[in-house]
């Protein structure tokens, strides 16, 4: 065999190889666990991969999609420790990445990042692009800009094109506070922002509590609601009977305070559970999102059928905190709530609260049928504790 056609098949066992032991590497991590399991293995691994050169980003970057934090974190490392010490990055990949849609949003962020570090000029002309893009990661300089505009506007009393780039920044704001900003604008033009119908916030509820969670046993045992939707029914709770009441918030964000509905001693009962009830008429079969913030162990079924739950509590709370798939039947949905709250004391504990809303992919909202007007005021079985229970509107 001649010498040119063995150090051919040389070099090609050796990327084949190099691959493979990539791929394995990247596989490691994406094993590690939310609580950290395979952490140890992953440091080996994230050493490897780190050795790689920067045309495999592209490929790291794909390995994001669907992995805890803390393996989304290792991947993340490996990402920027090859792009630091890389001469030249591939920009047509990184590119047709954050193009992609179906890649992780966190990736396509970082992949983003990446442009923005080699090619300022080219990661500019992406930002507009980005209004309305599913990664609230990615939108949130798009949405800046078309704020500034605004405030450009207003400055300059040309009011009516002010309001309509502060309705468009609105429309495609996420974060808190890019939407209360965008909100004072446009008040102080003198335009109306309704926030809960504005993001689809579930603004009216049926509420029964409390029932019990001490030493935290609460959330996986099986109160009656989980049962059965029964608005006659009395039931045994923690501290006596209890049944179903009426709940409307009329908080802008669309926060439903159980404190509210079973005040305690400091504000808030402690070592317990309560659920929270709602129906929604789709006007058509559909996939949606729903988007939930709370602090508290909860758990949601969807027309009687476990989503997903969480038994952790006070790990903090934001807007669309959590984002679960569901398919929208045709008409009549129902929507039940677990709240959960543990045993501590601590003034930062006492929450006990949730805010809900159905939307699509992008985080526009998807109203219901029959959603009412937004309410003006919230009612609570501790100021009405004779109002009876109703099908509950949106």
């Amino acid at each position: 065999m001649k010498p040119l056609a063995v150090a051919f098949m040389a070099l090609q066992f050796f990327f084949v190889v190099h691959a493979a032991s990539l791929s394995d590497s990247i596989n490691t991590i994406r094993s590690v666990g939310a609580e950290g399991k395979g952490n140890a293995q992953a440091a080996k691994a994230w050493k490897e991969i780190s050795k790689a050169d920067a045309t495999t980003l592209p490929q790291i970057l794909t390995a994001m999609k669907g992995v805890s934090p803390l393996a989304a974190n290792w991947l993340r490392a490996a990402v920027d420790t090859i792009a630091s010490r890389s001469k030249g990055l591939p920009e047509k990949e990184l590119l047709e990445f954050i193009a992609d849609h179906q890649q992780d949003t966190r990736a396509r962020r970082l992949a983003f990042e990446l442009i923005q570090k080699t090619n300022p000029k080219q990661a500019d002309q992406l930002i507009p692009g980005f209004i309305n893009d599913p990664s609230t990661e990615l939108r949130r300089e798009a949405v800046a800009k078309v704020m500034e505009e605004g405030t450009r506007q207003k400055d300059a009393k040309q009011n009516k094109p002010a309001i309509k780039s502060f309705r468009q920044a609105l429309n495609a704001a996420r974060d808190i506070d890019q939407i209360q900003t965008t909100t004072t604008a446009l008040r102080q033009l003198n335009e109306k922002v309704d926030l809960p119908s504005h993001f689809g916030f579930l603004m009216h509820w049926n509420v029964i509590g409390p029932f019990d969670n001490t030493e935290r046993n609460g959330f996986e045992k099986i109160y009656p609601p989980e049962k059965s939707i029964n608005f006659g029914a009395v039931y045994e709770g923690k501290n006596g009977k209890v049944k179903w009441s009426e709940f409307v918030t009329a908080d802008q964000y669309g926060m439903v305070d159980i404190n509210k509905a079973y005040p305690g001693p400091g504000d808030g009962l402690k070592e317990v559970t309560a659920y929270a009830y709602t129906e929604y008429k789709a006007s058509e079969a559909s996939e949606a999102e729903l988007r939930l913030g709370c602090k508290n162990a909860w758990k949601i079924w969807h027309n009687g059928q476990l989503i997903f739950g969480r038994d952790e509590y006070h790990r903090g709370m934001r807007i669309d905190q959590y984002r679960l798939n569901l398919n929208l039947n045709k008409g009549r949905n129902t929507l039940l709530i677990k709240l959960c709250q543990n045993e501590q004391t601590q003034p930062w504990t006492k929450e006990w609260q949730f805010q809900l809303r159905i939307c699509d992919s992008t985080g526009t909202a998807v109203h219901a049928a029959d959603r009412p007007v937004t309410p003006t005021s919230g009612t609570d079985n501790s100021k009405s504790p004779s109002k009876s229970p109703r099908r509950p509107r949106k």
